[in-house]
């Protein structure tokens, strides 16, 4: 059976004037991250690490932030489309790690939320995906509250014939 490894990271900087959402769900919170879509950091992580597991580059070389067909789309859609080519090349997603690094808002209670949807959106089980949340101690442009970054990262596999 032939597995892959992909790795992906995102990170926008918090705007007044824009909602938040992570994970697919919408956060209650003064600030949202800058984007051309809505700038979901955790489902761009989420589609990097399953592109790059499966070879097929980044986020940005499917959805340009120069094309405007895609502006302000919800990532949830950018997910399923990125979902669709790697079934469509062979691939099933084994699992999906999260890890959002944000100084706040305080996202402790709203991950189960976050894992349920992420589950949804890749139509595997919760118990497949792992959604954490760290600060970044007050150092840098996040430890300032000035961005939200996610890492990810994936394990696929050749689906079953």
């Amino acid at each position: 059976m032939s597995e892959r490894v992909g790795m992906g990271y995102d990170l926008h900087r918090l705007v007044e004037g824009r909602r938040l959402v992570l994970g697919g769900i919408e956060i209650p919170f003064a600030k949202g991250l800058a984007g051309h879509s809505d700038a979901d950091v955790v489902l761009h992580s989420i589609c990097d690490a399953l592109l790059g597991a499966a070879a097929l580059g980044d986020l940005g070389r499917h959805f340009p932030d120069t094309d405007p067909r895609s502006a302000g789309i919800s990532s949830a859609r950018l997910l399923e489309a990125v979902l669709a080519e790697i079934t469509r090349r062979g691939f099933e997603i084994e699992n999906v790690d999260v890890t959002i690094v944000a100084e706040a808002p305080r996202l402790a209670p709203l991950l189960g939320a976050m894992r349920e949807r992420v589950a949804e959106l890749l139509r595997i089980s919760s118990d497949r995906v792992s959604i954490k949340a760290k600060t970044n101690e007050g150092v840098g442009a996040i430890g300032r509250g000035e961005a939200i970054a996610a890492y990810a990262v994936c394990l696929l596999r050749r689906a079953r014939t």
